[in-house]
């Protein structure tokens, strides 16, 4: 068992991260699930077992960088799957039941993916949850009663989310004008001007010319404000994380996440044939006006026709 101090000590200088992924695939079968399932979180939206379940232009190495050895959630950041697979089963609060490992992979695909949840124990829901449990190889089981989150991550997270959210209960439309500014210098060279993404930097809001959501719908972690606050100072810039100060990072994402994005109607993104869905929350609707209003905050104020 870890010492606390120790243990902290060691996830904050990176140590943990590359010392935890393991240097050897599994044989066998098993190794060619977890290569698939690596394979899938690189590239979800054009490999064939889960491009159909894909409604936007993101992959999950978007949200789980790539760290050790280009491997995909292996980045030190907020977002690691480097003892994911530790945690569960864990208590969600936002399904209001305990969730499998499995379970809070395929959620992502209806809300970051704006797709379908994939099916239970397909090819595809178990060579993800192959390749994220191998990541946590020889870490002990903390079982999770607060939240579906890796223990390198889950107390940061709660505190920074919560850190987050009374700064920008506060926000008023000098913030909002002030993120876009910070988004124009600090961002719009990788993610666009307009927020469509670059080349392999993914698109952060708005939708194509046929009329295709281009990012996260109003559902995702990231679409809330407060949320997307956490992972951005934690991760961004690209290979540069936790440079952005609370404030900034505050009204950047204040910023991004009033902009057009796909309102959340969660049975919309169920299959018919997808058997029992292990949630207490089925009637889910987010828009971006719901998500400022949880913040106390009203859109059409903040953003004053910007």
């Amino acid at each position: 068992m870890f010492k606390k101090s120790l243990f902290f000590g060691l996830i904050f200088s990176g140590i943990m991260f590359a010392n935890n992924v393991p240097k050897t695939y599994p044989s066998g079968e098993l190794g060619k699930m977890v290569r698939l399932g690596e394979n899938i979180l690189m590239h979800t939206n054009t490999n064939p077992l889960t491009k159909n379940l894909v409604g936007n232009n993101l992959k999950c190495i978007n949200c789980h960088l790539r760290g050790v050895d280009g491997k995909p959630g292996t980045g030190k950041g907020i977002g690691t799957f480097i003892g994911t697979a530790s945690a569960f089963p864990a208590y969600s609060k936002r399904e209001k039941t305990v969730q499998t490992l499995q379970d809070r992979i395929n959620n992502c695909f209806m809300r970051s993916m704006n797709g379908k949840r994939p099916i239970i124990d397909s090819k595809a829901s178990i060579a993800m949850a192959a390749y994220i449990t191998w990541l946590s190889t020889g870490m002990p089981i903390q079982m999770n009663e607060k939240r579906p989150c890796s223990p390198l991550n889950s107390e940061r997270w709660a505190k920074n989310v919560k850190k987050f959210t009374e700064i920008q209960k506060k926000a008023t439309h000098i913030n909002y004008i002030r993120g876009k500014k910070l988004f124009e210098a600090k961002c719009s060279m990788c993610h666009g001007i307009d927020g469509k993404g670059i080349g392999s930097f993914p698109p952060l809001w708005g939708k194509d010319k046929n009329g295709k959501w281009l990012s996260y719908n109003c559902g995702a972690g990231m679409s809330k404000p407060a949320k997307g606050a956490a992972w951005v100072q934690s991760n961004m810039p690209l290979g540069a994380g936790n440079t952005l100060n609370d404030q900034d990072a505050a009204d950047i994402m204040l910023y991004v996440d009033a902009q057009p994005r796909a309102p959340f109607v969660l049975k919309e993104h169920l299959l018919s044939n997808m058997g029992y869905y292990n949630s207490k929350v089925l009637n889910e609707v987010d828009t971006v006006k719901s998500n400022f209003q949880a913040l106390g905050l009203d859109i059409n104020e903040i953003k004053r026709g910007n």
